[in-house]
């Protein structure tokens, strides 16, 4: 859902009674996402405020996106699959017609845009009709964004990951240490479940850092070049890729930071090259692996490792909290390059202190989530 219905300049426009917000529920993050990680929006409140200043009878709301997505396999159909549908809620005056007419003419994607026209008004009437027509069918569902039901089912996909991200003995090395978690938290704090879930997500985070191989990996597997296709429609696509290259991306003079160089569509082709080289992660070999940043994730994943040997040696129900909130230092590590870096500072002070309660014995400051 879009801050741009909900902002003020908007709400004092209209006219209780008088005014139609149809309102697309699909959640587009702003600008704020990439200055705040912890950024989410309002949804509720954006909703309470749309439609008490509207009114409720005359404020719909309607997740446009992910419909014309599944009806039409894109979803550039979801502006004209809402035109329909305020339509049919007598929301624009003019005659279906016109707005057909006005479609053909366009001359872009007039079958879809004109089913998308009909899917809006028969959404209008009926929601749970269509909903039910464009529920994914279980045998063509996209397991990629399909959410795990169980801590088992989570682990065990994260498991298949690891295996493709490196080889099965890694994937391995991660499903060892969150059976141990999970293990010794049944033996040592019976009826918690805190500590074996933010091992089995936090250890995997820093198991599948995204580095060159990585990133070659993810562009070539297939998933998203089918994504984009399913989003943006059409065959004929040219990719430009910006990226900073550690080898060969120069530092801008005024930031100190490397400077992003352009691609064509030929790199996907060093990208499959690439991606077969994932065997040389962490060796001598990988020349990538030299860099400071490269050798902080190995680092990273040594220490949390050496960390959760320590937290589960000596766990109790009394210091069980501060574990979990050992264990889920990891979240606050994001970001690339410098950014990873400045919040790898922060996190480290945060386990610092937490370390420090957790030998010494005296109880936590705060209650770490359980």
């Amino acid at each position: 859902m879009g801050m741009v219905a909900g902002n003020k300049k908007v709400l004092a426009a209209v006219k209780p009674g008088r005014t139609a917000m149809i309102v697309n529920t699909t959640e587009f993050l702003p600008g704020d996402f990439t200055r705040n990680a912890d950024f989410s929006l309002p949804t509720e409140r954006l909703k309470r405020a749309i439609a008490g200043a509207a009114g409720r009878e005359q404020t719909h709301f309607v997740d446009a996106t992910r419909l014309a997505t599944a009806l039409f396999g894109s979803s550039l159909g979801a502006n004209i699959f809402l035109v329909g549908y305020a339509y049919q809620h007598g929301a624009i005056p003019l005659s279906a017609s016109a707005i057909e007419q006005a479609i053909s003419l366009n001359g872009e994607a007039v079958a879809m845009n004109l089913a998308a026209f009909h899917w809006g008004r028969r959404a209008a009437l009926d929601l749970a009709a269509v909903e039910a027509l464009a529920r994914p069918k279980a045998e063509v569902r996209d397991d990629n964004r399909r959410l795990s039901e169980s801590f088992e089912e989570t682990v065990e996909r994260r498991v298949q990951f690891l295996a493709a991200y490196q080889d099965k003995a890694y994937a391995a090395r991660y499903r060892a240490f969150v059976e141990k978690a999970k293990a010794v938290e049944a033996a040592k704090a019976p009826g918690k479940c805190g500590l074996s879930e933010a091992v089995a997500r936090y250890l995997f985070k820093l198991m599948a850092y995204k580095d060159e191989y990585e990133v070659a990996r993810l562009y070539t597997d297939g998933n998203f070049l089918k994504q984009v296709a399913n989003d943006l429609g059409g065959d004929n696509l040219r990719f430009e890729f910006h990226l900073a290259p550690p080898l060969l991306a120069r530092n801008d003079p005024a930031t100190g930071l490397p400077r992003k160089m352009s691609f064509g569509p030929w790199i996907m082709g060093a990208f499959k090259l690439l991606a077969r080289l994932k065997f040389l992660r962490g060796t001598a070999f990988d020349i990538f692996g030299y860099s400071p940043e490269r050798k902080t994730e190995r680092k990273l994943i040594a220490d949390y490792e050496a960390m959760l040997t320590e937290i589960l040696a000596k766990l109790t129900p009394d210091n069980h909290p501060l574990a979990v909130g050992l264990a889920v230092i990891p979240e606050k590590i994001r970001g690339f390059g410098h950014i990873k870096a400045r919040h790898l500072a922060a996190a480290k002070a945060d386990e610092a202190a937490l370390m420090e309660q957790f030998r010494s014995g005296k109880p936590p400051l705060l209650k770490a989530a359980e």
